[in-house]
């Protein structure tokens, strides 16, 4: 058997820490079971992030609905600051509380490996940026980690199950494989050109037997404008300096008149590698640095009990307000009952926790990820790396 949870098991709670089970039978035995508001926010981002995007809503959404709760939450997809409150759960606590774990779950690697997606693509600018992450990850959670990608700024992904998922087609280029076993990088992608449908762009896997150059060159001329681009695998052991390379071989091709060959590289490419490859560089295929994002380390905590404001030590009591000017992007976080105010700039705060269930009906349809996807894209230029 597969080493996974199966839907059934996180809907009856049976991925829950065993503590909150033990509690819920502590409080059935007490015969308590007050109602309760629960808040989710992250005290800090990793690695010095700056912000967060808001990844996992869907999944959450779907464990809490037909639960006797009301939940108010952030848009999927909105930026988020450290201690910002994104999530608030309202119910009897018995009602919800072997959820805990799962929720925290679904938010916490969702919206690092989204982050880690948007990251990328601000550094990457309009250059492609493709998701490989699959094949680093539990088969299992491939849809998930793809999906939060993409929304999170990847043109696409590489793994069939995900493109699946997001209603668009797989990209990719060939495997190592392929040319190993036809004996040559152009007998590969001759047989690609030949084989594969006119629609899919003739990319070429160039670091398998030869240098680089040289097979840039012949697979120019051989394919002359069919081939898009050449890709950039080149192992760690035969790298040395990566943009050298890219330099050298751009000079050959540009020299023979093959100025349309783009270039596209994979393999390790680090963050911060982007900036300096950019120049030479049309896309990006990126592995385990999106799918093994650090996860955003949400907590939740109760913040009211019976309409008393309560809460541990460390974390500030009471049901809150997120609140965000739309004119200059200032942003606090308020108690519920407070009114907004008008902002400094003059410009009037919206909410950014908004209703979402009601005694655990849906208030409306959530958005697709395209649509997700494009409001990150159009909140990057205003942040900072």
């Amino acid at each position: 058997m597969f080493h996974i949870a199966t839907e059934e098991a996180i809907r009856n709670g049976r991925t829950t820490d065993v503590y909150f089970e033990r509690a819920r039978r502590i409080l059935e035995a007490r015969g308590l079971n007050p109602r309760v508001k629960a808040e989710f926010a992250a005290k800090e981002l990793p690695r010095g992030w700056p912000w967060a995007v808001f990844a996992g809503l869907e999944e959450a959404a779907t464990l809490l609905q037909g639960l006797p709760v009301r939940v108010r939450a952030f848009a999927e997809g909105e930026i988020v600051y450290p201690g910002d409150p994104v999530l608030e759960i309202e119910g009897n606590y018995r009602d919800f509380m072997l959820f805990e774990t799962a929720v925290l779950g679904f938010l916490c690697q969702a919206s690092g490996v989204a982050t880690m997606a948007a990251r990328y693509r601000k550094r990457a600018g309009d250059r492609q940026v493709i998701s490989f992450g699959a094949r680093r990850m539990h088969p299992a959670v491939s849809p998930m980690i793809e999906r939060n990608a993409f929304i999170g700024g990847c043109d696409g992904v590489a793994s069939v199950a995900a493109a699946e998922l997001l209603g668009r087609d797989p990209l990719g280029t060939m495997p190592h494989s392929l040319v190993l076993i036809l004996g040559s990088t152009l007998e590969a992608a001759k047989a690609f050109d030949e084989v594969i449908e006119p629609a899919a762009a003739r990319v070429a896997l160039i670091d398998t037997f030869r240098d680089e150059k040289f097979e840039c060159l012949d697979l120019s001329r051989e394919l002359g404008g069919r081939l898009r681009a050449v890709r950039f695998d080149t192992p760690a052991s035969r790298r040395g300096d990566l943009l050298k390379i890219l330099q050298e071989c751009r000079w050959e091709l540009n020299l023979r008149g093959f100025e349309a060959v783009k270039f596209f590289i994979s393999g390790g490419i680090r963050e911060e590698d982007i900036e300096r490859l950019n120049p030479l560089t049309s896309g990006y295929g990126i592995g385990a640095g999106i799918s093994s994002a650090p996860v955003v380390d949400y907590s939740m905590d109760l913040v009211e009990i019976d309409g008393r404001p309560i809460a541990k030590r460390g974390k500030a009591s009471g049901a809150k307000r997120c609140l965000e000017c739309a004119a200059c992007g200032d942003r606090r976080v308020i108690p519920a009952a407070k009114e907004a105010g008008v902002c400094a700039c003059g410009g009037r705060y919206e909410d950014l926790l908004v209703p979402l269930l009601d005694h655990g009906r849906r208030l409306e349809e959530l958005p697709p990820p395209e649509t997700i996807r494009n409001g990150v894209l159009k909140r990057l230029d205003s942040l900072p790396v």
